[in-house]
Protein backbone atom coordinates (compact mmCIF):
# COMPACT_ATOMS: atom_id res chain seq x y z
CA UNK A 1 0.00 0.00 0.00
CA UNK A 2 1.40 3.61 -0.88
CA UNK A 3 0.41 7.08 -0.51
CA UNK A 4 -0.08 10.23 -2.41
CA UNK A 5 -2.47 13.08 -3.54
CA UNK A 6 -4.92 12.79 -6.49
CA UNK A 7 -4.08 15.15 -8.96
CA UNK A 8 -6.38 14.50 -11.21
CA UNK A 9 -9.40 12.93 -11.63
CA UNK A 10 -11.77 12.33 -14.76
CA UNK A 11 -13.73 9.62 -16.79
CA UNK A 12 -14.25 7.33 -12.88
CA UNK A 13 -10.12 7.29 -13.17
CA UNK A 14 -8.31 8.68 -10.72
CA UNK A 15 -4.44 9.91 -10.95
CA UNK A 16 -2.61 9.81 -7.79
CA UNK A 17 1.09 10.99 -6.79
CA UNK A 18 3.08 9.65 -4.97
CA UNK A 19 6.93 9.57 -4.54
CA UNK A 20 7.56 7.46 -7.10
CA UNK A 21 5.02 7.73 -10.02
CA UNK A 22 1.90 8.74 -11.07
CA UNK A 23 -0.57 6.15 -11.10
CA UNK A 24 -3.94 5.41 -12.55
CA UNK A 25 -6.79 4.22 -9.89
CA UNK A 26 -9.76 3.31 -9.65
CA UNK A 27 -12.08 3.72 -6.19
CA UNK A 28 -13.08 1.03 -4.29
CA UNK A 29 -16.59 0.23 -4.67
CA UNK A 30 -17.13 0.91 -0.54
CA UNK A 31 -16.70 4.88 -1.38
CA UNK A 32 -19.61 4.21 -3.64
CA UNK A 33 -21.82 2.20 -0.97
CA UNK A 34 -20.83 5.31 1.73
CA UNK A 35 -21.31 7.95 -0.80
CA UNK A 36 -18.04 9.53 -0.48
CA UNK A 37 -16.03 10.80 -3.90
CA UNK A 38 -13.09 10.96 -3.83
CA UNK A 39 -11.80 14.37 -4.65
CA UNK A 40 -9.04 16.59 -6.45
CA UNK A 41 -6.31 17.64 -4.08
CA UNK A 42 -7.41 14.07 -1.46
CA UNK A 43 -4.78 12.78 0.26
CA UNK A 44 -5.38 8.70 -0.29
CA UNK A 45 -4.00 5.09 0.06
CA UNK A 46 -3.47 3.10 -2.91
CA UNK A 47 -2.67 -0.82 -4.01
CA UNK A 48 -0.94 -1.11 -7.06
CA UNK A 49 -2.24 -4.34 -8.91
CA UNK A 50 0.44 -6.41 -11.31
CA UNK A 51 -2.73 -7.76 -13.03
CA UNK A 52 -5.62 -5.96 -12.52
CA UNK A 53 -6.63 -1.80 -11.58
CA UNK A 54 -4.61 -0.20 -9.00
CA UNK A 55 -7.25 0.87 -6.37
CA UNK A 56 -7.49 3.64 -3.80
CA UNK A 57 -8.42 2.58 -0.47
CA UNK A 58 -8.84 5.03 1.89
CA UNK A 59 -9.05 8.55 1.55
CA UNK A 60 -7.53 10.80 4.42
CA UNK A 61 -9.33 12.92 6.58
CA UNK A 62 -10.02 16.37 5.07
CA UNK A 63 -8.87 19.86 5.93
CA UNK A 64 -11.55 21.03 3.81
CA UNK A 65 -13.36 20.60 0.70
CA UNK A 66 -15.62 22.38 -2.01
CA UNK A 67 -18.28 20.83 -4.96
CA UNK A 68 -17.61 23.86 -7.24
CA UNK A 69 -15.09 23.84 -7.64
CA UNK A 70 -14.52 20.44 -6.98
CA UNK A 71 -11.46 20.13 -4.83
CA UNK A 72 -10.25 19.05 -1.30
CA UNK A 73 -7.24 20.30 0.95
CA UNK A 74 -7.25 23.75 -0.36
CA UNK A 75 -5.04 26.20 1.31
CA UNK A 76 -5.77 29.35 -0.91
CA UNK A 77 -8.25 30.32 -3.17
CA UNK A 78 -7.45 33.11 -5.97
CA UNK A 79 -10.81 34.77 -6.93
CA UNK A 80 -9.91 36.04 -10.46
CA UNK A 81 -12.26 39.05 -11.72
CA UNK A 82 -11.54 40.87 -14.69
CA UNK A 83 -11.99 44.90 -14.73
CA UNK A 84 -13.62 44.58 -18.11
CA UNK A 85 -14.98 41.88 -20.40
CA UNK A 86 -16.63 41.16 -18.27
CA UNK A 87 -16.46 43.31 -15.49
CA UNK A 88 -16.56 42.83 -11.85
CA UNK A 89 -19.73 41.60 -10.82
CA UNK A 90 -19.28 42.07 -6.66
CA UNK A 91 -22.30 39.96 -5.09
CA UNK A 92 -20.40 36.81 -7.01
CA UNK A 93 -17.10 37.94 -5.65
CA UNK A 94 -18.61 38.80 -2.26
CA UNK A 95 -20.52 35.02 -2.27
CA UNK A 96 -17.26 33.41 -3.19
CA UNK A 97 -15.05 35.28 -0.71
CA UNK A 98 -17.86 34.20 1.77
CA UNK A 99 -17.54 30.57 1.11
CA UNK A 100 -13.90 30.87 1.32
CA UNK A 101 -14.13 32.03 4.64
CA UNK A 102 -16.47 29.77 6.00
CA UNK A 103 -14.09 26.59 4.72
CA UNK A 104 -11.28 28.10 6.48
CA UNK A 105 -9.49 28.58 2.79
CA UNK A 106 -7.25 32.05 2.60
CA UNK A 107 -9.11 34.30 -0.26
CA UNK A 108 -6.99 36.11 -2.63
CA UNK A 109 -8.37 38.49 -5.01
CA UNK A 110 -6.78 38.62 -8.26
CA UNK A 111 -8.17 41.52 -10.80
CA UNK A 112 -6.84 41.17 -14.33
CA UNK A 113 -7.33 43.29 -17.86
CA UNK A 114 -6.51 46.15 -15.18
CA UNK A 115 -5.29 48.03 -18.94
CA UNK A 116 -8.82 48.18 -20.50
CA UNK A 117 -10.65 49.98 -17.28
CA UNK A 118 -9.47 52.03 -14.75
CA UNK A 119 -12.87 51.25 -12.61
CA UNK A 120 -11.11 48.36 -10.76
CA UNK A 121 -9.71 50.96 -8.23
CA UNK A 122 -12.62 51.54 -6.82
CA UNK A 123 -12.92 47.61 -5.79
CA UNK A 124 -9.30 47.71 -5.00
CA UNK A 125 -9.64 50.14 -1.99
CA UNK A 126 -13.01 48.30 -1.07
CA UNK A 127 -11.26 44.87 -0.81
CA UNK A 128 -7.83 45.58 0.77
CA UNK A 129 -9.60 47.96 3.34
CA UNK A 130 -11.77 45.03 4.72
CA UNK A 131 -8.60 43.17 4.73
CA UNK A 132 -8.13 41.21 1.93
CA UNK A 133 -5.08 40.41 -0.17
CA UNK A 134 -5.70 41.85 -3.88
CA UNK A 135 -3.59 41.67 -6.78
CA UNK A 136 -3.60 43.46 -9.86
CA UNK A 137 -3.08 41.67 -13.27
CA UNK A 138 -2.20 42.60 -16.71
CA UNK A 139 -1.94 39.18 -18.65
CA UNK A 140 -0.38 40.76 -21.94
CA UNK A 141 2.76 42.85 -20.27
CA UNK A 142 3.20 40.22 -17.16
CA UNK A 143 2.53 42.69 -14.59
CA UNK A 144 1.29 41.09 -11.29
CA UNK A 145 2.21 37.44 -12.21
CA UNK A 146 5.08 37.53 -10.26
CA UNK A 147 3.34 38.29 -6.47
CA UNK A 148 0.65 35.33 -7.49
CA UNK A 149 3.55 33.32 -8.20
CA UNK A 150 5.48 33.96 -4.88
CA UNK A 151 2.45 33.09 -3.03
CA UNK A 152 2.19 29.24 -4.62
CA UNK A 153 5.29 27.96 -2.46
CA UNK A 154 4.31 25.24 -0.81
CA UNK A 155 0.35 25.44 -1.19
CA UNK A 156 -2.53 23.95 -2.88
CA UNK A 157 -4.17 26.97 -4.37
CA UNK A 158 -7.40 26.85 -6.68
CA UNK A 159 -7.95 29.48 -9.27
CA UNK A 160 -11.72 30.12 -10.06
CA UNK A 161 -13.43 32.47 -11.05
CA UNK A 162 -16.61 33.20 -14.00
CA UNK A 163 -15.51 32.21 -17.79
CA UNK A 164 -13.92 34.87 -19.68
CA UNK A 165 -12.11 36.39 -16.73
CA UNK A 166 -8.45 34.70 -17.62
CA UNK A 167 -7.83 32.02 -15.01
CA UNK A 168 -6.32 30.00 -17.69
CA UNK A 169 -4.71 32.86 -19.12
CA UNK A 170 -3.11 33.93 -16.08
CA UNK A 171 -1.68 30.43 -15.07
CA UNK A 172 0.01 30.01 -18.52
CA UNK A 173 1.55 33.90 -17.70
CA UNK A 174 3.06 32.26 -14.42
CA UNK A 175 4.50 28.67 -15.89
CA UNK A 176 4.26 28.62 -20.17
CA UNK A 177 4.74 25.04 -20.04
CA UNK A 178 1.56 24.28 -18.68
CA UNK A 179 -0.09 25.02 -22.25
CA UNK A 180 -3.64 25.24 -20.80
CA UNK A 181 -6.50 25.66 -23.35
CA UNK A 182 -8.32 29.22 -23.47
CA UNK A 183 -10.78 30.86 -25.01
CA UNK A 184 -11.84 34.45 -26.41
CA UNK A 185 -14.68 36.15 -24.67
CA UNK A 186 -17.52 36.26 -27.14
CA UNK A 187 -17.88 39.88 -27.29
CA UNK A 188 -21.87 39.46 -28.57
CA UNK A 189 -22.57 37.41 -24.97
CA UNK A 190 -20.10 39.23 -22.85
CA UNK A 191 -18.79 36.01 -21.91
CA UNK A 192 -16.16 33.00 -22.66
CA UNK A 193 -16.52 29.87 -24.15
CA UNK A 194 -16.32 27.03 -21.81
CA UNK A 195 -12.42 25.98 -22.10
CA UNK A 196 -11.14 23.79 -19.11
CA UNK A 197 -12.84 20.13 -19.08
CA UNK A 198 -11.74 18.70 -15.71
CA UNK A 199 -10.35 19.76 -12.43
CA UNK A 200 -6.32 19.04 -12.27
CA UNK A 201 -3.34 19.62 -9.91
CA UNK A 202 -0.32 21.36 -11.58
CA UNK A 203 3.27 21.33 -10.67
CA UNK A 204 3.77 25.30 -10.33
CA UNK A 205 6.06 27.79 -8.40
CA UNK A 206 7.01 24.89 -5.48
CA UNK A 207 3.12 24.11 -5.05
CA UNK A 208 0.00 22.66 -6.57
CA UNK A 209 -2.04 24.68 -8.62
CA UNK A 210 -5.87 23.69 -10.18
CA UNK A 211 -7.25 24.78 -13.24
CA UNK A 212 -11.15 24.23 -12.63
CA UNK A 213 -14.05 24.79 -14.83
CA UNK A 214 -15.84 28.25 -15.12
CA UNK A 215 -18.72 28.32 -12.62
CA UNK A 216 -21.52 31.34 -11.46
CA UNK A 217 -23.08 32.50 -8.36
CA UNK A 218 -26.17 29.62 -9.45
CA UNK A 219 -24.12 27.01 -8.85
CA UNK A 220 -22.73 28.74 -5.38
CA UNK A 221 -26.67 28.63 -4.69
CA UNK A 222 -27.32 25.44 -5.14
CA UNK A 223 -24.18 23.56 -4.02
CA UNK A 224 -22.86 26.01 -0.81
CA UNK A 225 -25.11 27.43 1.52
CA UNK A 226 -23.80 29.63 4.14
CA UNK A 227 -26.69 29.22 7.16
CA UNK A 228 -27.39 32.67 9.01
CA UNK A 229 -25.99 32.29 12.08
CA UNK A 230 -22.38 31.19 10.54
CA UNK A 231 -22.99 34.35 7.60
CA UNK A 232 -21.51 37.34 9.75
CA UNK A 233 -18.29 35.59 10.58
CA UNK A 234 -17.71 34.96 7.47
CA UNK A 235 -16.91 38.77 6.17
CA UNK A 236 -14.31 39.51 8.41
CA UNK A 237 -14.48 43.50 8.21
CA UNK A 238 -17.84 42.68 10.84
CA UNK A 239 -16.01 41.09 13.36
CA UNK A 240 -14.74 43.73 15.48
CA UNK A 241 -18.26 44.66 15.80
CA UNK A 242 -20.15 41.74 16.32
CA UNK A 243 -20.21 41.78 19.92
CA UNK A 244 -21.02 45.35 20.37
CA UNK A 245 -24.55 45.78 18.98
CA UNK A 246 -27.08 46.08 21.71
CA UNK A 247 -28.55 42.53 20.93
CA UNK A 248 -26.18 39.99 20.57
CA UNK A 249 -27.84 37.27 20.06
CA UNK A 250 -30.79 38.16 17.98
CA UNK A 251 -28.84 40.94 15.55
CA UNK A 252 -28.91 40.03 12.22
CA UNK A 253 -26.60 43.00 11.34
CA UNK A 254 -29.31 43.74 8.52
CA UNK A 255 -30.97 47.00 9.89
CA UNK A 256 -31.47 46.32 13.83
CA UNK A 257 -31.62 48.69 16.09
CA UNK A 258 -28.25 49.06 18.34
CA UNK A 259 -26.66 46.97 15.78
CA UNK A 260 -22.93 48.03 15.73
CA UNK A 261 -22.12 46.66 12.18
CA UNK A 262 -24.96 49.10 10.47
CA UNK A 263 -23.33 52.02 12.04
CA UNK A 264 -19.50 51.02 11.29
CA UNK A 265 -21.40 50.63 7.53
CA UNK A 266 -23.14 54.34 7.98
CA UNK A 267 -19.76 56.09 9.65
CA UNK A 268 -17.98 54.52 6.40
CA UNK A 269 -15.84 52.04 8.53
CA UNK A 270 -17.04 48.84 6.66
CA UNK A 271 -17.96 49.46 2.95
CA UNK A 272 -21.87 50.13 1.75
CA UNK A 273 -21.49 47.37 -1.46
CA UNK A 274 -19.89 44.86 0.86
CA UNK A 275 -22.87 45.01 3.68
CA UNK A 276 -25.23 45.14 0.81
CA UNK A 277 -23.64 41.83 -0.31
CA UNK A 278 -24.21 40.45 3.04
CA UNK A 279 -28.36 41.58 3.30
CA UNK A 280 -28.40 39.57 -0.11
CA UNK A 281 -26.92 36.44 1.12
CA UNK A 282 -28.40 36.43 4.50
CA UNK A 283 -32.56 36.81 3.04
CA UNK A 284 -31.64 34.15 1.17
CA UNK A 285 -30.93 31.84 4.02
CA UNK A 286 -32.61 33.59 6.97
CA UNK A 287 -35.69 31.12 6.57
CA UNK A 288 -33.85 27.75 6.21
CA UNK A 289 -33.08 25.26 8.59
CA UNK A 290 -30.46 23.07 9.03
CA UNK A 291 -32.81 20.17 8.56
CA UNK A 292 -33.76 21.03 5.61
CA UNK A 293 -30.22 20.66 4.03
CA UNK A 294 -30.17 17.38 4.83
Amino acid sequence: MTEGRIIKGIGGFYYVETAEAVYECKARGIFRQKKVTPLVGDLVTITIHENSENTIDSIQERKNSLVRPPLANIDRLFIVSSAASPSINPGVLDRIIAIAEHKRIEPVIVITKIDLDSSYKEYYDIYTKAGFRVILCDNTSGIGCDEVEAMLEGKISAFTGNTGVGKSSLLNAIDSRLALETGETSKKLGRGRHTTRHCELFKVAGGYVADTPGFSSVDFERCERIMKDDLPYCFREFEPYLTQCKFQTNCAHVNDKGCAVVKAVNDGFISRRRHDSYCELYNEVKDIKEWELK
